[in-house]
């Protein structure tokens, strides 16, 4: 059943359902760090990176109350489209084996085989798990949340999502501080306290600041303070170029100089900056499912990878 679908039919007859978007690679990454490697399968395969993100899942269902949770995915952590704009999105973390063929994300060894795992897991368990090609999770994560009609809460480590903060809709995110059992829990408050933006202003300020963990070149000279002081000044970036083109404006010679001179990087930066929101997105039912969808497969899943407590206190959690 699509996602729209349901929630069209379900809001009729009770208070919307909480939806939780999970930015799946984000918490496997902080799994895989957070878990000893020394926790492995019975044929002594890590799974460290399993392990914790159903140890994760579980604490997030508990602690959050989700009616709804779908596992996003990136089906391309660098779509070409982002990379045709800026060539240098990413570009320091494409594996340098596969440079001259499709880019693949390098990523620490004994991760990598255990991503088939997690996601064989999932679907037996019955969580929803959605990537789309020429997509990001951050992308398919934008889409969920723009067809959203009830709070949802999106749990990720990156703070690019933070664009989708948005009090009046609900939209909230959750960014693990701790593993998941402390997180900040980042609303529009927080955005302002910290940052001095909203949600759709901390979109503008990244572009403008620049981000060297994706490669962003942002605009020289102008950091994240005097970002957030020409937003505050402006309203957004649109307002922020009408003032580079007004000689009244309050701006010194050198913020005018160098935001004129960026005008090739400012002018395709927000396409890639702001995340999708028109991924054409499959059917899924993102209801938290109450027993396993598979119980033969987790069952064979479990006993070959030995997910032991980690997968039985995540079904009783479930079936609760």
């Amino acid at each position: 059943m699509a996602y729209g679908m349901m929630r069209s039919v379900t809001q009729q007859t009770q208070q919307p359902r909480r939806l939780m978007l999970l930015d799946t690679a984000s918490l496997y990454f902080r799994a895989y760090f957070g878990v000893p490697e020394s926790v492995r399968a019975p044929d002594g395969t890590p799974v460290n990176a399993v392990r914790g993100l159903l140890e994760f899942i579980d604490r997030l269902v508990k602690d959050h109350h989700p009616d709804d949770l779908v596992a996003c995915m990136d089906a391309d952590w660098r779509p070409q489209w982002r990379v045709d704009l800026i060539p240098s999105y990413k570009a320091h973390r494409v594996a340098r084996e596969t440079e001259t063929g499709p880019d693949e994300e390098e990523v620490p060894d004994t991760l990598s085989p255990q991503v088939p795992v997690i996601e064989a897991v999932l679907d037996a368990v019955g969580i929803a798990r959605v990537g789309v090609g020429g997509y990001e999770a951050d992308d398919v994560i934008g889409t969920f949340t723009g067809r959203a009609t009830g709070p949802v809460d999106i749990v990720t480590g990156d703070r690019d999502l933070y664009q989708l903060v948005d009090d009046k809709r609900e939209v909230r995110v959750l960014y693990p501080l701790k593993g998941v059992g402390t997180l900040q829990v980042t609303d529009e408050a927080w955005l302002g306290e910290k940052y001095g933006v909203d949600g759709p202003g901390y979109a503008d300020l990244a572009l403008l600041r620049g981000d060297p963990s994706d490669g962003l070149p942002g605009v020289p000279g102008i950091g994240e303070k005097t970002a957030a002081k020409l937003l505050a000044s402006f309203g957004d970036l649109a307002g922020i170029m009408a003032a580079v083109d007004d000689p009244r404006a309050a701006l010194t010679p050198s913020q005018r100089r160098r935001l004129d001179e960026s005008r090739p990087y400012i002018a395709v930066a927000p396409t890639v900056v702001k995340v999708a929101g028109d991924v054409p997105l499959p059917e899924v039912d993102p209801a938290l499912p109450r027993v396993a969808r598979d119980p033969a497969a987790l069952e064979e899943l479990a006993a070959r990878w030995g997910l032991g407590g980690s997968l039985a206190r995540l079904m009783t959690t479930l079936g609760a």
